[in-house]
Formats: C-alpha cells, structure tokens, sequence
C-alpha cells in the first residue's frame, strides 16, 4: 500500500494558507483487495533537505492510530508568514505492515494576521466612469532569493511585473460581502526579481464590488461598496538574509486607463487609442501621472483566497460553427454551445473605427442577436488604435451567451474596420471534474452534457442562477443538486466559500437571505424564502457527507441555530406559510412562484428537514442539549404538519401533486403504514399525466428521490426518455445546448441549473454509485446498478476523497455483468441483480470463493454483497424479468 495526492486544505501545493491549524489529507493506493489505514505519521518540515533527511522540525505527528486519511490539523510549533513547509505521510495498515514515505509535498502560509499587513488601501483622486491604472516602480539593490505579492484589487484586478500579467486567472479576487469579507491573492514569482529598476502595475474594474446606474446599458441592480480601490504587497527576500516590502501607499502613481465602461452587466468599452503604451514597465514616464490617494477600506476582513472556490480559468476556447450576415455591417458568428463567454476579436482598420460585439443566448426571427433572455441592452466596444492587427478581448466581465453579433463602426474619415477572426473563450471555476457518466440511451447522455454545461457556466466563485441575466448566488439550487454538482466536480473550496458568504449575509435575526452574498435586497419571498435559506444547514451538512470536512459544520454551527432559531419565530403552529414554494413548477399559469403545491407545504417540510439535519449535527458536535431539543421539535412538527397536510383518506398530502406527496415521503413524515400508498399517489400521478412531470425547482429533486428510494426508476425512465413533453429531451429536441431556466426551453434563460437534478439519478441509480446512509467522506459505499427501460450498459466513475470509485455494468442475452472499483480505505455493499446466488461469479469463479466478497441476503431478484476495497468482476444470470432489452 502506497499514500499519494496530498493536499493542505483540500488543495495541491497551495502557496496562501492562513489556517494556523491547516488541515492535511492524502490518498491510499494498492492493487490488493481489502487493503486500509490503521495509523499514519506525518512528519512537516521547514526546508526539503531536512524533509529528505526524515527530520520533522516542525512536526512529527508520530504513530497516530486512526483509519481515515482525511483533514488531520497540523499540530507543530507555530506557523510563520511566508514560510514555505514540507510534509509527507506514511500509513500503516491492518496487519501492521508500514509504507514507505509518500512524494514529498509542501503548501506556503501567507499573511497570518493584520499586523503582516504593511500596505495601504489606495484609489484614484477623482471619480471618473473610466477605470484607473495604477504603478509602482522600485529597484532592486543586491541579489534576491525570493518575493512574493499580496494583492487585493476590488471589484477586479489585473496585476503585472515588468509588463508580464502575473497569473493565468480571471475575475480576481473572489466576489464576497466586501463589507465582512475581501479575499487577497497571493503569487509565487518564478524567478528572482534580478538587480535593477521593476514596475509593479495594476489595472482595477468594478465587478460586483461597483455597480452604479448605467443609462442605456443594462444592470440588475445598481449599489455600490465605494470606488475601486486596491491593496498590495510585495515581500521580498535577500540572498543576505534581509527582507524588503513594496507597499500600495500615496507614492504609487495613477491615471485613467483605456477600459472606458466597465459593467458586470452591461458589458465592457475600450478605447485603444489612450492606451499608454509600456505604463507597465519601469522605463515609462509616468509624471504626468497623480499620486494614489490613500483610502479608506471596505470595512471586510483581508482574507487568503485559500478561503475561497479554486480561481476561475479560461478552459475553452470555441471558434465559429457558422457565420451569417443578417445585414449590412453586421455579421453573426454562432460558437455552437451556450456557456459563460467571453468574446476575443482580432482586427484591423483605421484609427477611431469602432467594433461593437451583442452576445446572446438566442436569435430573433431576422437572425439577429435577441437579448430577451438575457437582459440588456448588454453590449462589448473596441475602439481602435490603428494597428496593423489588434486583439481585444473585455477584461472584467463575461456573458452568457452563443452567439455574437458583431458591427462594424467606420472611422470619422469612413474606413470600416475589417473583423479578421472571432472566438470565445469559456470560463468557469477550476474546480476540477471527478466524475463521469454514460450509458447506452443517448439521450440521457445529452441531457448529462446539458446539464453539466450549465453547471460549469455558473460555477465562478459562486454558484450564480445564470451567467448573465442576474448572476446572483440564489441558494436553494446550491443544495438541491448539491449531490449532482458533487458527483461531477471536486467542491470542497467552493462550498466552504458559499458557507462563508451566507454568514456574511445572515442578518441580526437570524434570517438567512435567498442570495449570498446579499448585494441587493430583495423583498417578500425573494428574501426570505425558507426552501432558500435552509441552504445554510444543508450546504454545509452535504460538505460534511461527501468530504468528511467537519471544519465546516463548526465554523457554521451557530449560523445554523440562528436559522432555525428565526423559522421558529416565523412559524404559526410549527407550520411556515410563507415563500416562493416549488418555483417554476408547471402549473396552468405563467411561471414563478408555486401553482399546484400549497407554500405552506415546501416550506414547512424544509423547516423539518432542517431541524433534523442540525440535530445530527449536534450530536457530531457534541451538543447533546441541542441533539435532544431538536429531537424533541422535529416530532412536534412532523405532528402538526400532518395534521395540517395529510388527508389518510386517500394518503395524499394537500393537493396530492407530485411535489406535495414526494417531499413527506422522502423525509418520512408519513405514517410508516402509508408508505406504500403514498408512493402510489405519485406513480399515479405522474402516469395520468402521460408520464409528464409538474414539480418545479425545489420539488422535482425530491420526486425523483422518492421514486429512487421506493425502487420505482422505470416510472423516472419513462418521464425522462421523451422529447415532446416539457423536460429535458424536449429542451434539447428544441436546440438547448445547456439547461434552460424552464421545463419548455422558452423566453426565460437558456443557461441556468436549477432543473439539473437528474444527475444524482445517473450516478446513483442508473450507474449505482453513492455513499451508504451514514457514512462520512466515501467510507462506505453502496453499488446498486438499475438495470432499467432500454438501457443496456451505463458506467460511472467518481474519484472521492478516499480514492477512485467506478461502476460499469452490461447486460446482454440474459447475463448481466458488473465492474467495480472501491478504493483502500473504504468498504461497499453491491447489488447485483441474478436468479439465484448459485448464477453469480466474481473474475470466472463462483462468487463464495472470490477472496474479499460476502454474501449478505437476497432480495426480489438481487444478490447482495459486501465487498472489500479493490477490483471485481461480477457475472450473473438475470432473473426472466430482467431480460428484456
């Protein structure tokens, strides 16, 4: 058995830790069955040499007894800003036997307190529509062994060194409350800044953090937490040993850039002509220029942007699949997906000619760009120098968007600017991807790309509804397909981060607000809405199951007890009347807030949920007075809820819609004797429906949990494998490239993911991947493979914080068989539908002989098994009803 894939903090070789207890986890890997962890060391270490020499300087955990490779805080001397540490791990496993060291690893602390802090909050003079650009020039006396910046530039920043941009991300820093909390970067340079004159530069945008009224461009909301303003520092060590800081004071000089207009919004305006050529190199003459005026800062906390999701990167670049000139001097260039884009023109002409870029999700009936959808007039401008060629692309925003209409301006003298190539480039969180899906029915596996389109498209540093129209962290789709977004990518940061940001948001009396951050109030449901809110129990607890981080529901415990606290308050009788209810759920009015199912019902159903889950939590946390108070409230609104809702006559919740009837029956709120007919009453009202689905954005999670549990897929085959009911098959039948908005692909946006909830059935039933109920971080896992409608073959694989899970099942002529993959560490139990257990084998001997198997029962047509960690095969002879293709 071998450890690899370290990480500090959920991340590999972070260099802006300002944990002083970072949390260290790492992976085990063997290609024996039943292999696990007893104990571990770690050993950390101020300097690789002394790592290499196996002196742990700064810490050696010693033999630790424990089975989980998971979050173990540091527990050596104190940390020190910018000190770069080293560490290794080693386990030992059941029988006792020791590994060798795993591949060194190291993280890099940052500023650990606000006296580290030597800079100064600095913004132009004046107030002017045009973005500043700000320099620093310093020299460099005698040899240097290393520098590093720290950097803050709200709303946005580009920061260079000697022309060079520093970093490959976009939109820094991370968008939070800047009144509670401004995240700063952090860069590692990759080479000694050498003897001489260097220029520190930066160029600032408004982000979120400046949203003032913008006559003739559209905004969703205007406010505005000040200026744009910036702090920097840049550390610096001698080869001698001695230590030098650049600081952002009233030395550094300013002057308007090039970037015009600049909106989240309403888009981005560049006049090339006042570009200052070299302002950013040392060599240029800035004293024309004004000195920065020290300002006051936004009254948030400095903190590392370890604290917040992985940094958003460019990760494709899309070219034209077509073009078409829908009138003169206007070109529409279509990139043949629908995501977060940004555009990127090359041109050419003369000076003061003008391209003006329309993105857009859909076009009109004269093939023109419509914003509808989106929200506008939105719009890019390049004015040009008068180059030979220039390339241009918007710094500080982006747009949801497929096409791009492009118009050409002329110059004053008449000469029409000439578009050499258009692109866009994608961008999204960096998070990485850890799953993968596909089986043999085609058009789940496009509706698996539709959605995880839109999922990446609003994965920024949060999670916003669209990436265009609002963009706004509105909660409750965060939680509700919190396991699909998790099946996909690796979340541990970017939940963290929304945790924060509802804490941030969360008012004085408890209230927890639809979106975090708050940048705008909203009022009645939009504000308070508790299907919205319960995200600050949920997205934590949802962290806590998936990746074992208990961090999480400390640092948000008391957030939690407020919450609940203020539902309390809010509840008649322990039932909640109030809300947006299953939003968007398809009723015979216009969409919006709910139609069939009573708000009374979602909302109080939630509360319950809520109170349960913060009751389990309490027992984790050790707050046992807590675990039995809300052990006490959850049967005292289960009772009332009862009382209010369900009529035992026809075992139906208040109006018996799919929503109403799902939501008690996946938290089990019914009377236990009810089950089976409460489940009924969906089957029947979904096939009465023709197999159409009514639930909306908060209930639709919930139906198809409930037909999952209750061993009803083939009724979520049959709602899902069509096109011509509103659903997924019929927003693809009607050209959707991501997840729209709506059930029926119509007006609203074409890019949200609120609907997405379909992908924790891919995962989890079709493929039969996911965690045992109970378990914690992928110890225990389950693999139930739902051989169900036409499909014949579906394979997933999750790479979980332990390791590599993976399912691939086939059947053909009566035989089914199963691949499986359960890392070292952790256990599973697997379903495998046969005949008999007399019909299994495992690797092409009978399934009592494979070393690591056990069977446990047998249950209406399927074997089941627990199985160690490692690799198996399993054949069986299908039961007759199985057998149909």
């Amino acid at each position: 058995m071998s450890v690899r894939a370290l990480q500090c903090e959920h991340r590999t070789k972070p260099i802006n830790i300002d944990s002083v207890h970072p949390r260290l986890s790492w992976e085990l890997a063997s290609d024996y069955r039943g292999e696990g962890q007893s104990a571990y060391q770690i050993l950390v270490a101020s300097s690789q040499d002394k790592l290499n020499k196996n002196n742990g300087d700064c810490w050696d955990s010693g033999k630790v007894i424990s089975a989980s490779p998971l979050d173990h805080a540091y527990g050596g001397r104190a940390l020190r800003t910018d000190q770069t540490y080293f560490y290794k791990v080693r386990v030992w496993d059941a029988k006792g036997h020791r590994s060798r060291w795993s591949d060194p690893e190291a993280w890099q602390m940052s500023l650990l307190s606000p006296g580290d802090w030597k800079a100064k909050w600095i913004g132009s003079p004046t107030t002017s529509q045009t973005l500043p650009i700000f320099r620093k020039r310093f020299v460099i006396t005698k040899p240097v062994r290393a520098e590093r910046l720290h950097i803050c530039g709200l709303g946005q920043y580009e920061a260079r060194l000697d022309g060079m941009e520093l970093g490959k991300e976009v939109l820094q820093p991370g968008w939070t409350l800047y009144s509670k909390t401004c995240l700063y970067v952090t860069y590692n340079f990759t080479a000694p800044l050498r003897i001489g004159e260097h220029a520190l530069a930066v160029n600032l945008g408004n982000g979120m953090y400046n949203l003032p009224e913008t006559p003739g461009r559209y905004v969703k909301f205007h406010g505005s937490f000040g200026e744009p303003k910036l702090i920097a520092q840049l550390d610096i060590e001698y080869e001698d040993g001695s230590r030098d800081c650049v600081v952002s004071d009233e030395t550094w000089k300013v002057s308007n850039g090039p970037i015009t207009f600049s909106s989240v919004y309403g888009g981005e305006d560049f006049d090339a002509r006042i570009v200052q050529r070299g302002w950013d190199r040392a060599a240029f003459d800035d004293q024309s220029w004004s000195h920065a005026k020290v300002v006051r800062g936004p009254g948030g906390e400095l903190a590392a942007a370890s604290r917040s999701a992985l940094p958003i990167d460019v990760m494709r670049t899309f070219s034209p699949v077509a073009v078409t000139h829908p009138k003169a001097g206007v070109d529409v260039y279509d990139m043949g997906q629908n995501c977060a884009m940004v555009p990127v023109i090359v041109v050419r002409g003369q000076t003061g000619s003008i391209v003006l870029i329309r993105p857009g999700e859909l076009l009109d009936a004269n093939g023109l760009v419509t914003q509808r959808s989106t929200g506008g007039p939105t719009y890019f401008s390049y004015t040009l120098r008068g180059d030979k060629e220039e390339r241009w692309k918007p710094q500080f925003t982006y747009m949801g968007s497929r096409y791009f209409q492009v118009e050409k301006i002329a110059a004053k003298n008449g000469g029409m600017p000439q578009v050499l190539a258009v692109r866009g480039e994608f961008i999204s969180s960096s998070s990485p991807e850890v799953g993968e899906f596909s089986c043999s029915n085609e058009l789940f596996n496009r509706t698996d790309q539709l959605i995880r389109w839109a999922m990446r498209s609003n994965m920024m540093s949060i999670l916003t509804d669209c990436p265009h129209r609002e963009r706004l962290g509105w909660l409750e789709q965060d939680y509700l397909n919190g396991p699909g977004l998790m099946d996909n990518f690796s979340l541990p940061t970017l939940f963290e981060k929304i945790a924060g940001d509802m804490r941030d948001s969360q008012l004085a009396d408890g209230l927890v607000p639809d979106i975090a951050p708050e940048y705008t109030v909203f009022s009645d449901g939009f504000r308070d809405s508790p299907e919205w809110g319960s995200a600050s129990i949920q997205v934590p607890w949802q962290a806590y199951e998936s990746y074992g981080d208990e961090k999480i529901l400390r640092d948000s415990y008391a957030m939690m007890r407020r919450y609940v606290a203020y539902l309390g308050t809010q509840a008649k009788d322990h039932i909640l009347s109030y809300g947006l209810g299953d939003w968007f759920d398809l009723g015979p009015r216009e969409l919006g807030e709910s139609q069939l199912t009573p708000k009374g019902l979602t909302a109080t159903a939630i509360y319950y949920h809520d109170v349960q889950t913060l009751a389990h939590i309490a027992k984790i946390l050790g707050d046992s007075a807590e675990a039995k108070k809300m052990d006490g409230l959850v049967r005292e609104i289960r009772a009332a809820f009862n009382h209010q809702f369900y009529h035992a006559n026809t075992h139906e919740y208040a109006t018996g819609s799919q929503t109403a009837n799902a939501m008690p029956y996946v938290f089990r709120m019914e009377p236990p004797a009810d089950a089976s007919a409460l489940l009924n009453n969906i089957v029947a009202d979904v096939r009465q429906r023709g197999n159409a689905l009514t639930a909306g954005d908060v209930g639709y999670r919930y139906v198809l949990e409930a037909l999952a549990t209750g061993d009803r897929s083939d009724v979520i085959f049959d709602m899902n494998n069509q096109t011509t009911r509103p659903g997924y098959g019929y927003q693809l039948a009607h050209g959707a490239t991501s997840l729209t908005e709506a059930w029926d692909a119509h007006a609203f946006s074409q890019d949200h993911f609120m609907l997405g909830h379909i992908m924790q059935w891919f995962y989890g039933e079709l493929a039969g991947i996911r965690q045992m109920p109970g378990s914690v971080g992928f110890e225990h896992i389950q693999i139930r493979p739902n051989p169900v409608g036409n499909v014949t073959w579906a394979r997933a694989t999750y790479h979980s914080v332990r390791g590599m899970i993976s399912s691939s099942w086939r059947k053909s002529s009566g035989k089914f068989s199963l691949e499986i993959q359960i890392p070292p560490g952790a256990d599973a139990t697997v379903y495998i539908p046969a005949a008999s257990e007399n019909s299994v084998e495992e690797n092409g001997i009978h399934v009592r002989r494979s070393a690591g198997v056990h069977w446990l029962r047998s249950k209406r047509g399927v074997q089941v098994f627990s199985v160690d960690s490692g690799h198996y095969q399993f054949t069986s002879v299908l039961p007759p009803e199985l057998w149909r293709e």
